[in-house]
């Protein structure tokens, strides 16, 4: 398993949380996703066939890309 922490600076409110949740808990690998729109990061943990370039992909076309 892999854990990674990435900054959404789109994250304004729980909708946004419950979204980024939703949407990139259903990817196949992911085993938990964890979003807060106080630090405006995510913390998800997967493992194969789920990719960081696969999340980051989602994230950015949710509307939620991750800062560089």
């Amino acid at each position: 398993m892999t854990t990674v922490t990435y900054s959404i600076p789109n994250i304004s409110c729980m909708h946004c949380v419950h979204t980024i949740k939703t949407e990139v808990g259903e990817l196949a690998g992911v085993a938990s996703v964890q979003a807060d729109n106080a630090t405006k990061t995510a913390v998800i943990t997967f493992d194969a066939p789920a990719t960081e370039a696969a999340i980051k992909t989602l994230l950015a076309e949710i509307n939620y890309p991750v800062a560089n």
